[in-house]
């Protein structure tokens, strides 16, 4: 069910309101999912329902993606700032410590909310951060050029697009393994997310810095990642066993960067399987 959610979050002009929308489905332990820049909640849809069968599921739209408004101009769309919003809707909705499992941008906000001690698991797929400076840059320049594609692109043409298995292809091949897979209308819709995310540029500078260095003692943490991701290479998640060295690292066989859709039963076993930490003995 979607709905919103807001609450204030401190900064150095006093505390300021953030608004939040979200799905919420499922009964069990919670269990957060947050997606990559330029995505929406939306992209979790494959893996919802499995997921539900075991968990509390809130799917959420981050600050200015999706249908979340933007956050004002007192905040940045910096890792610190994100922590800070994420406590404060994690206490608008009770939530003691989630689990957690991000994509992309989202699994580096699910780690940092782990650094943080704000969760009580992480499942990181394909998490920003991991990067060297030379895959940085390749990643903003291809995700720089997918929104100025979906910005120029008339919606009647991604319309059209979409209703091939080849038009899809051209339209999301980028993050996805399967493309053919996704359906017309999720292509059209997350076309249109990605054009119309208000927070996109500032992100994307925000991130321009970022590095994941830390260790998550005490925190169970897996680390997911699809052995056909074009965006961030699968040898970044060496680096992040090599950062996080008690993190399970899973390969994700014929999956892309966003690999909920690509296979979703597997995707949803790793995330639910990452989210027991009293049978994984931690």
């Amino acid at each position: 069910m979607s709905a919103t959610v807001s609450f204030k979050v401190p900064s150095p002009r006093g505390p300021q309101p953030v608004t939040v929308s979200y799905a919420r489905v499922g009964s069990g332990e919670p269990l957060l999912l947050l997606h990559g820049i330029g995505h929406h909640r939306q992209v979790w849809d494959p893996v919802v329902d499995i997921l539900a069968t075991e968990r509390d599921v809130i799917a959420v739209d981050l600050p200015g993606f999706g249908a979340s408004p933007g956050l004002p101009d007192e905040l940045a769309y910096d890792l610190p700032t994100t922590s800070a919003v994420f406590g404060g809707f994690c206490e608008a909705l009770e939530l003691d410590r989630p689990h957690v499992a991000g994509n992309s941008l989202g699994g580096l906000i699910g780690l940092e909310l782990g650094r943080e001690k704000l969760v009580r698991s992480v499942t990181a797929l394909s998490p920003a951060g991991f990067w060297t400076e030379s895959e940085r840059r390749y990643a903003f320049g291809v995700l720089m050029a997918m929104r100025r594609i979906a910005r120029r692109l008339p919606l009647p043409l991604v319309q059209q697009l979409s209703r091939s298995a080849a038009g899809r292809t051209m339209l999301t091949s980028t993050i996805y393994a399967r493309p053919a897979r996704r359906s017309p209308e999720a292509v059209v819709a997350e076309t249109l997310a990605l054009a119309q995310a208000t927070g996109f540029d500032a992100t994307l500078r925000a991130g321009s810095t970022v590095r994941f260095t830390d260790d998550l003692p005490g925190i169970p943490v897996t680390v997911g990642w699809g052995s056909r991701d074009m965006l961030l290479v699968r040898r970044q998640g060496v680096r992040a066993k090599q950062i996080i060295p008690r993190a399970r690292l899973v390969r994700l066989p014929g999956c892309g960067h966003c690999p909920m859709n690509d296979d979703p039963a597997l995707v949803a076993r790793v995330i639910l399987d990452g989210s027991r930490v009293p049978e994984r003995g931690r």
